[in-house]
Protein backbone atom coordinates (compact mmCIF):
# COMPACT_ATOMS: atom_id res chain seq x y z
CA UNK A 1 0.00 0.00 0.00
CA UNK A 2 0.91 3.61 -0.88
CA UNK A 3 1.95 6.12 2.15
CA UNK A 4 -0.31 8.49 3.10
CA UNK A 5 0.34 11.72 1.44
CA UNK A 6 0.95 13.20 4.46
CA UNK A 7 3.78 10.89 5.48
CA UNK A 8 5.30 10.82 2.39
CA UNK A 9 5.48 15.17 1.74
CA UNK A 10 5.63 16.12 5.46
CA UNK A 11 3.05 18.69 5.09
CA UNK A 12 -1.07 18.30 5.66
CA UNK A 13 -2.85 17.87 8.81
CA UNK A 14 -0.84 16.82 12.07
CA UNK A 15 -0.65 13.02 12.95
CA UNK A 16 0.27 11.65 15.60
CA UNK A 17 2.93 8.92 15.72
CA UNK A 18 3.63 5.76 17.98
CA UNK A 19 7.04 5.15 18.29
CA UNK A 20 8.24 3.49 21.40
CA UNK A 21 5.14 3.06 23.14
CA UNK A 22 4.76 6.86 23.31
CA UNK A 23 2.50 8.78 21.45
CA UNK A 24 3.93 12.34 19.74
CA UNK A 25 2.87 15.23 18.39
CA UNK A 26 4.18 17.01 14.56
CA UNK A 27 6.17 20.11 14.90
CA UNK A 28 3.39 21.18 12.81
CA UNK A 29 0.97 20.57 15.55
CA UNK A 30 2.98 21.58 18.70
CA UNK A 31 3.89 24.96 17.62
CA UNK A 32 0.07 25.64 17.69
CA UNK A 33 0.33 25.27 21.60
CA UNK A 34 -0.35 28.61 22.90
CA UNK A 35 1.48 29.96 26.67
CA UNK A 36 -0.77 30.97 29.47
CA UNK A 37 -0.66 34.05 31.59
CA UNK A 38 1.43 32.85 35.02
CA UNK A 39 0.04 33.14 38.68
CA UNK A 40 2.56 35.59 38.94
CA UNK A 41 1.67 38.02 36.12
CA UNK A 42 -1.93 37.83 36.92
CA UNK A 43 -1.18 38.96 40.75
CA UNK A 44 0.69 42.07 39.21
CA UNK A 45 -1.98 42.97 36.90
CA UNK A 46 -4.46 42.65 39.82
CA UNK A 47 -1.97 45.14 41.93
CA UNK A 48 -1.63 47.92 39.02
CA UNK A 49 -5.65 47.95 38.57
CA UNK A 50 -6.23 48.67 42.24
CA UNK A 51 -3.38 51.34 42.35
CA UNK A 52 -4.73 53.14 39.76
CA UNK A 53 -8.75 52.95 41.41
CA UNK A 54 -7.14 54.28 44.52
CA UNK A 55 -5.69 56.92 42.61
CA UNK A 56 -8.44 58.37 40.41
CA UNK A 57 -11.39 57.39 42.88
CA UNK A 58 -10.59 61.47 44.54
CA UNK A 59 -11.32 62.57 41.09
CA UNK A 60 -14.44 61.03 40.84
CA UNK A 61 -15.48 62.18 44.05
CA UNK A 62 -14.43 65.91 43.38
CA UNK A 63 -16.26 65.46 39.91
CA UNK A 64 -19.56 64.55 41.65
CA UNK A 65 -19.29 67.23 44.58
CA UNK A 66 -18.79 69.62 41.62
CA UNK A 67 -21.67 68.55 40.15
CA UNK A 68 -23.98 68.51 43.59
CA UNK A 69 -23.04 71.61 44.10
CA UNK A 70 -24.46 73.17 40.18
CA UNK A 71 -27.51 71.09 40.87
CA UNK A 72 -28.27 73.22 44.36
CA UNK A 73 -27.69 76.26 42.59
CA UNK A 74 -29.92 75.21 39.49
CA UNK A 75 -32.54 73.80 42.26
CA UNK A 76 -32.70 77.48 43.81
CA UNK A 77 -33.02 79.38 40.86
CA UNK A 78 -35.88 76.62 39.20
CA UNK A 79 -37.74 77.65 42.63
CA UNK A 80 -37.17 81.58 42.18
CA UNK A 81 -38.64 81.20 38.51
CA UNK A 82 -41.76 78.57 40.19
CA UNK A 83 -42.35 81.16 42.59
CA UNK A 84 -42.30 84.30 40.48
CA UNK A 85 -44.14 82.60 37.18
CA UNK A 86 -46.98 81.31 40.06
CA UNK A 87 -47.06 85.02 41.12
CA UNK A 88 -47.79 86.51 37.94
CA UNK A 89 -50.07 83.16 36.73
CA UNK A 90 -52.55 83.54 39.94
CA UNK A 91 -52.29 87.43 40.00
CA UNK A 92 -50.91 87.23 44.08
CA UNK A 93 -48.05 87.78 46.40
CA UNK A 94 -45.95 85.04 47.07
CA UNK A 95 -42.88 84.33 49.55
CA UNK A 96 -39.86 82.10 49.16
CA UNK A 97 -38.62 81.24 52.87
CA UNK A 98 -34.47 79.93 53.45
CA UNK A 99 -34.15 77.94 56.30
CA UNK A 100 -30.89 76.52 57.26
CA UNK A 101 -30.57 73.03 59.47
CA UNK A 102 -28.19 70.21 60.60
CA UNK A 103 -27.37 67.84 57.87
CA UNK A 104 -26.17 65.67 60.06
CA UNK A 105 -29.64 64.84 61.23
CA UNK A 106 -32.98 63.92 60.00
CA UNK A 107 -35.10 67.04 59.54
CA UNK A 108 -37.06 67.73 63.42
CA UNK A 109 -40.53 68.80 64.29
CA UNK A 110 -39.69 71.57 64.83
CA UNK A 111 -36.58 72.22 63.37
CA UNK A 112 -32.82 72.68 64.71
CA UNK A 113 -31.35 75.45 63.02
CA UNK A 114 -27.77 74.42 62.24
CA UNK A 115 -25.63 73.91 58.93
CA UNK A 116 -25.60 71.73 55.94
CA UNK A 117 -28.95 71.65 54.30
CA UNK A 118 -31.12 74.22 53.39
CA UNK A 119 -34.65 73.96 53.26
CA UNK A 120 -37.21 76.28 50.79
CA UNK A 121 -40.72 76.73 51.08
CA UNK A 122 -42.77 78.89 48.20
CA UNK A 123 -46.34 80.02 49.93
CA UNK A 124 -48.74 82.37 48.61
CA UNK A 125 -51.62 84.98 49.25
CA UNK A 126 -55.30 83.46 49.08
CA UNK A 127 -56.82 86.30 48.33
CA UNK A 128 -54.08 88.20 46.49
CA UNK A 129 -52.75 90.92 48.72
CA UNK A 130 -49.72 91.26 50.98
CA UNK A 131 -51.65 89.71 53.97
CA UNK A 132 -50.23 92.46 56.13
CA UNK A 133 -50.43 96.08 56.57
CA UNK A 134 -47.19 97.52 54.54
CA UNK A 135 -47.07 100.51 57.17
CA UNK A 136 -46.78 97.91 59.94
CA UNK A 137 -45.31 94.81 58.54
CA UNK A 138 -45.22 91.83 60.71
CA UNK A 139 -45.56 88.10 60.63
CA UNK A 140 -47.39 86.40 58.19
CA UNK A 141 -51.01 84.64 59.78
CA UNK A 142 -50.74 81.23 58.07
CA UNK A 143 -54.22 80.70 58.14
CA UNK A 144 -54.13 83.72 54.83
CA UNK A 145 -51.59 81.70 53.06
CA UNK A 146 -51.59 78.10 50.79
CA UNK A 147 -48.39 76.04 49.94
CA UNK A 148 -47.14 76.30 46.77
CA UNK A 149 -45.74 72.85 46.34
CA UNK A 150 -43.41 70.52 48.67
CA UNK A 151 -40.25 71.72 50.48
CA UNK A 152 -37.28 71.62 48.88
CA UNK A 153 -34.55 70.65 50.77
CA UNK A 154 -30.92 70.85 49.39
CA UNK A 155 -27.96 69.18 51.62
CA UNK A 156 -24.12 70.12 51.72
CA UNK A 157 -24.59 73.92 51.37
CA UNK A 158 -24.25 76.99 53.17
CA UNK A 159 -26.17 80.70 52.88
CA UNK A 160 -22.82 83.12 52.85
CA UNK A 161 -22.53 86.67 52.29
CA UNK A 162 -19.79 88.02 49.38
CA UNK A 163 -18.00 90.70 48.37
CA UNK A 164 -19.90 92.80 45.37
CA UNK A 165 -18.77 91.84 42.07
CA UNK A 166 -17.13 94.84 39.81
CA UNK A 167 -19.88 95.33 37.50
CA UNK A 168 -17.93 94.54 34.73
CA UNK A 169 -18.54 91.17 32.73
CA UNK A 170 -20.05 88.11 32.93
CA UNK A 171 -18.37 85.82 35.55
CA UNK A 172 -18.52 85.91 39.53
CA UNK A 173 -15.94 87.86 40.23
CA UNK A 174 -17.15 90.42 37.46
CA UNK A 175 -21.20 89.75 38.22
CA UNK A 176 -23.14 92.96 38.84
CA UNK A 177 -22.70 94.35 42.66
CA UNK A 178 -25.61 94.32 44.91
CA UNK A 179 -24.59 96.86 47.05
CA UNK A 180 -27.06 97.08 49.42
CA UNK A 181 -27.10 94.15 52.34
CA UNK A 182 -30.87 94.34 52.88
CA UNK A 183 -30.67 93.10 48.86
CA UNK A 184 -28.84 89.78 49.85
CA UNK A 185 -30.12 86.20 51.03
CA UNK A 186 -26.80 85.28 53.07
CA UNK A 187 -25.40 84.56 56.56
CA UNK A 188 -25.74 88.04 58.11
CA UNK A 189 -29.17 88.12 60.24
CA UNK A 190 -30.06 90.64 60.39
CA UNK A 191 -29.74 92.74 58.16
CA UNK A 192 -31.48 90.65 55.63
CA UNK A 193 -34.14 89.48 57.80
CA UNK A 194 -37.32 89.59 56.62
CA UNK A 195 -39.85 91.90 58.09
CA UNK A 196 -42.83 89.26 57.28
CA UNK A 197 -41.66 86.14 58.29
CA UNK A 198 -43.67 82.72 57.17
CA UNK A 199 -44.32 79.29 58.28
CA UNK A 200 -44.30 75.96 57.60
CA UNK A 201 -46.36 74.34 57.37
CA UNK A 202 -49.73 77.03 56.71
CA UNK A 203 -53.39 76.12 56.47
CA UNK A 204 -56.64 76.90 58.76
CA UNK A 205 -56.95 76.59 61.81
CA UNK A 206 -52.93 77.22 61.83
CA UNK A 207 -50.77 74.48 62.35
CA UNK A 208 -47.88 73.95 64.81
CA UNK A 209 -44.94 75.58 62.43
CA UNK A 210 -42.12 73.34 62.08
CA UNK A 211 -39.93 76.26 59.86
CA UNK A 212 -39.86 80.25 60.61
CA UNK A 213 -38.22 81.45 57.33
CA UNK A 214 -37.26 84.77 58.38
CA UNK A 215 -35.01 85.54 55.39
CA UNK A 216 -37.30 85.73 52.37
CA UNK A 217 -38.26 86.82 48.89
CA UNK A 218 -40.93 88.20 48.04
CA UNK A 219 -42.70 88.35 44.21
CA UNK A 220 -45.60 90.78 43.50
CA UNK A 221 -48.28 89.71 41.13
CA UNK A 222 -46.31 91.64 38.74
CA UNK A 223 -43.44 89.35 39.23
CA UNK A 224 -41.31 92.18 41.04
CA UNK A 225 -38.97 90.82 43.23
CA UNK A 226 -37.61 92.47 46.62
CA UNK A 227 -35.92 91.24 49.77
CA UNK A 228 -36.51 94.37 51.96
CA UNK A 229 -40.20 94.79 52.06
CA UNK A 230 -39.72 97.56 54.57
CA UNK A 231 -40.38 100.10 51.82
CA UNK A 232 -41.32 99.79 47.83
CA UNK A 233 -37.71 100.74 46.58
CA UNK A 234 -36.62 97.97 44.18
CA UNK A 235 -33.24 96.74 44.02
CA UNK A 236 -31.23 96.79 40.52
CA UNK A 237 -30.36 93.43 41.54
CA UNK A 238 -30.68 90.84 44.82
CA UNK A 239 -28.76 87.88 45.22
CA UNK A 240 -28.41 84.26 47.10
CA UNK A 241 -25.07 83.33 47.59
CA UNK A 242 -24.05 79.40 48.96
CA UNK A 243 -20.84 77.60 49.31
CA UNK A 244 -20.48 73.87 49.68
CA UNK A 245 -19.65 72.45 52.92
CA UNK A 246 -17.85 69.44 54.38
CA UNK A 247 -21.13 68.00 56.94
CA UNK A 248 -22.32 70.28 58.85
CA UNK A 249 -19.43 72.55 59.13
CA UNK A 250 -19.21 75.52 56.81
CA UNK A 251 -15.98 76.97 54.82
CA UNK A 252 -14.19 80.31 57.10
CA UNK A 253 -14.54 82.85 54.90
CA UNK A 254 -11.13 84.76 54.72
CA UNK A 255 -10.05 88.57 54.07
CA UNK A 256 -9.71 90.19 50.74
CA UNK A 257 -12.18 89.73 47.68
CA UNK A 258 -11.65 86.01 47.28
CA UNK A 259 -13.05 85.18 50.76
CA UNK A 260 -14.03 81.31 49.68
CA UNK A 261 -10.89 80.17 47.11
CA UNK A 262 -12.98 76.84 46.43
CA UNK A 263 -16.78 76.57 44.76
CA UNK A 264 -18.97 79.40 45.29
CA UNK A 265 -22.31 80.59 43.80
CA UNK A 266 -24.46 83.56 43.49
CA UNK A 267 -27.74 83.25 42.39
CA UNK A 268 -28.89 86.80 41.19
CA UNK A 269 -32.35 88.19 40.35
CA UNK A 270 -33.85 92.13 39.34
CA UNK A 271 -35.99 93.12 41.26
CA UNK A 272 -38.46 94.53 38.38
CA UNK A 273 -38.10 91.29 35.70
CA UNK A 274 -37.33 88.86 38.42
CA UNK A 275 -34.60 87.49 35.95
CA UNK A 276 -32.51 84.44 37.78
CA UNK A 277 -28.78 84.20 36.78
CA UNK A 278 -26.34 82.06 38.07
CA UNK A 279 -22.53 83.13 38.88
CA UNK A 280 -20.25 80.33 39.52
CA UNK A 281 -16.52 80.28 40.34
Amino acid sequence: MSPRPDEKSGVGVPVLRRRAGVIRMTNRAAGRCFSAFTLLELLVVVGIMALLLILIAPAFTTLKSAGDFTSAAFTIKGVLETARTYAKANNTYVWVGFYEEDVSQSSTNPATPGVGRLVLSVAASKDGTTVYDPNNPTRIDPTRLIQVGKLTKIDNVHLATFTDGSGTGSTFDTRPAVTYDTARIGDLTPPNASLTPFQYPVGNPAPPAQYQFVKAIEFSPRGEARIDNSNYTLKTVAEVGIVPTHGNTAPTPSPGPRQYPGNVAAVQFTGVGGNVRIYRR
